[in-house]
């Protein structure tokens, strides 16, 4: 399907959809001058890239986590990608056209060119409208399995490819549907017919239940959740939660996901501290300063580089950004790789 043919979606995402078509791109327009560290010189060597081993994954990943929704929603970046990936990147994440619209097609040919060398994950939407609270009837399981299982397949077509290493639950908020059983089965049907490797959730509403209920059935190999070093990120509220310990209180629940053989993927990281263009309220460059110490203040970091080195200090195996620019790549890649160097 064309680009022009997609009816553009009404989600809570538009906003940043909107903002991603302006020839600068989405993230790039959300950080002001006042957020951004000077830029490195172009000869000046990147760092190395560190890497966790993904939970039960097995797979080394990089802690910097390529996220390709928005960055390839419209146009394809593989100048971009292969930058990311000459450097040090090895993991990919995208997901499904009904949100990302044009995002793995536009993925494919990178993604079919390094396929032996590179983990790749995708994600799905279920197609129910259910709250956090809700308790889920069988039917209702059944018909979430059977939108995952269609979005898995879809998925695989705007791919190009038979298979991706690892499939989340997209935008879980629901702490029954984590536990369906229903839901279990499809990923195991999809496994057993070589489609894909490892489940994952993926949440930032409701995200501290999720994840636990996630651990607890010892069934998910991966988990991205929306955290900042002041606490979980509520999408829906485009703010840090409200009744949100800050981060460095919220390690014994990371570590029992972690126990539990679940990789963690952080992904909003930042998002918080620039609302201006993306519709959330003023920017807040300095709204995290209080949970860093002087070293980390004191580095030549931005920001979004001091959130990003935070998190993955504080219990993240990586993170998840979005990289517009050669220039935004270098500055998300260079706060992921360093970000233990910040810290005794």
């Amino acid at each position: 399907m064309k680009l022009s043919e997609r009816a553009f979606p009404t989600t809570r995402r538009r906003v940043l959809q909107l903002i991603a078509l302006a020839s600068a791109g989405g993230s790039e327009l959300a950080r002001t001058a006042s957020a951004i560290a000077a830029p490195a010189s172009a000869d000046e060597p990147w760092p190395e890239m560190t890497y966790r081993t993904l939970g039960r994954t097995g797979f080394r990943g990089s802690r910097l986590v390529f996220g390709c929704g928005a960055a390839l929603m419209f146009f394809g970046k593989d100048d971009l990608l292969n930058a990311a990936f000459d450097h040090g990147v090895n993991v990919f994440d995208v997901g499904t056209s009904d949100y990302y619209r044009n995002a793995e097609s536009n993925l494919a040919d990178f993604a079919k060119a390094k396929r032996d060398d590179i983990f790749l994950i995708s994600k799905g939407l279920v197609g129910l409208d259910i709250s956090p609270d809700d308790v889920l009837t069988e039917q209702q399981q059944a018909e979430a399995a059977r939108n995952w299982t269609a979005a898995l397949d879809a998925s695989l077509k705007e791919l190009g490819t038979d298979h991706v290493d690892a499939y989340y639950v997209m935008a879980t908020n629901n702490v029954s549907l984590v536990r369906s059983d229903a839901m279990h089965e499809a990923f195991v049907t999809a496994q057993k017919a070589g489609k894909v490797d490892h489940w994952g959730v993926s949440t930032h509403q409701n995200a501290e239940a999720v994840l636990m209920a996630a651990a607890d059935t010892g069934r998910f190999s991966l988990a991205q959740i929306a955290m900042t070093p002041a606490g979980w990120y509520d999408w829906g509220a485009k703010a840090v939660q409200k009744d949100s310990k800050p981060m460095a209180q919220i390690r014994p629940t990371l570590d029992k996901a972690r126990a539990a053989g679940i990789g963690l993927i952080g992904m909003k990281a930042a998002r918080h501290l620039a609302g201006r263009w993306m519709g959330f309220g003023p920017d807040r460059p300095k709204e995290f300063d209080a949970h860093y110490d002087k070293k980390l203040l004191q580095a030549k970091l931005s920001p979004f580089q001091r959130s990003y080195a935070f998190v993955l200090a504080h219990g993240l195996d990586a993170v998840n950004a979005d990289s517009q620019s050669l220039e935004h790549l270098r500055e998300n890649f260079t706060a992921a790789a360093t970000s233990q160097t910040y810290f005794a």
